[in-house]
């Protein structure tokens, strides 16, 4: 890690603070002043300021139950960011493993854990998200098998990966991926003739939204969530 981010992830320093305090000659790593921000650090370096010892803060892994009208982004845009629900230090600092469109409310993860969320959003770990889905049209029954063996999405090559669907009654479903292609949800049923008219993510790999969580709100994820993630 570049010593300029460590410091950055030791203090509630930005980047430009933390390379300010650089240029004054109060930081030694292993006993040396040092006024590179870019310098990597080893594990066993030591990093002080004023000879305090400085210790990089532990990964942080959050749960957020995402409300509508918002964005799965570190950077506002016509929508706000789901990140400003977060009363934590540089919430800004952390990004959304795996993110929600702005009409899809529901289980978000977020973290500053890069190879933590790696596991979740990689195309080869096959992590299963499992949706909600409400539907326009009444879904038939051909759809399960058709989502079992993989279904054409407009514009793509090749057919999804199969997908398990539970009928819960003619107009809501459950459906379980293990892909995240631009719009999946919406896209296969649009494959099959239908419309997604209402979508919530339940359940990311093991980890489900918490029921006692209301739209906006977040906690963190207990040791042995934070562990069910493969890494």
């Amino acid at each position: 890690m570049r010593l300029d981010k460590y410091i950055c992830k030791s203090t509630e320093l930005t980047r430009n603070e933390a390379k300010k305090l650089l240029k004054t000659g109060l930081v030694t790593v292993n006993d040396e002043v040092v006024k590179n921000g870019a310098l990597q650090l080893s594990d066993t370096c030591q990093v002080a300021v004023e000879g305090q010892l400085l210790s990089k803060r532990s990964a942080r892994y959050i749960m957020m139950f995402k409300p509508l009208d918002t964005i799965c982004s570190n950077v506002d845009e016509v929508h706000p960011s789901v990140l400003h629900f977060l009363d934590v230090d540089k919430a800004f600092d952390l990004h959304i493993a795996g993110r929600l469109d702005v009409d899809t409310t529901g289980l978000v993860l977020i973290t500053d854990d890069g190879q933590w969320s790696h596991q979740i959003t990689s195309p080869r770990k096959a992590c299963q998200k499992r949706y909600r889905v409400w539907l326009d049209e009444p879904v038939a029954p051909s759809v399960t098998e058709a989502f079992a063996r993989g279904v054409q999405l407009k514009g793509e090559s090749t057919l999804t990966q199969p997908a398990q669907l539970e009928v819960i009654n003619e107009r809501e479903v459950l459906l379980t991926i293990m892909e995240g292609k631009y719009h999946q949800v919406k896209r296969m049923f649009a494959a099959v003739g239908n419309h997604v008219v209402g979508l919530h993510r339940e359940k990311i790999g093991e980890i489900t939204l918490d029921e006692q969580l209301e739209p906006g709100q977040w906690r963190y994820l207990t040791e042995q969530e934070v562990a069910s993630v493969r890494r």
